[in-house]
């Protein structure tokens, strides 16, 4: 079933509209159809719990138990300079 709807558009975005639905052999109606069944239809991806993106995240190599930021840091000191 189809209903009507009143909207406001402003007039030259109306004229520039109606050109290109002629150009493609269609009605405005039409177009403004397609374009809110395509707004509804692309939903936002679901935000991922930072607990679960971290499961998917590879494991790291090595043995990492006893790494820390000291490690790290003398790990890296002459390599880049801190």
């Amino acid at each position: 079933m189809k209903n009507r709807l009143n909207i406001t558009i402003d007039d030259t975005l109306i004229e520039e509209a109606k050109r290109y639905a002629a150009k493609n052999n269609t009605s405005l109606s039409q177009l403004i159809e397609e374009s809110l069944r395509k707004l509804v239809k692309r939903r936002p991806a679901k935000k991922q719990n930072v607990l679960d993106f971290m499961k998917t995240m590879p494991k790291p190599k090595g043995n990492v138990e006893h790494y820390s930021k000291e490690t790290y840091y003398g790990d890296n000191k002459a390599k880049y300079g801190f």
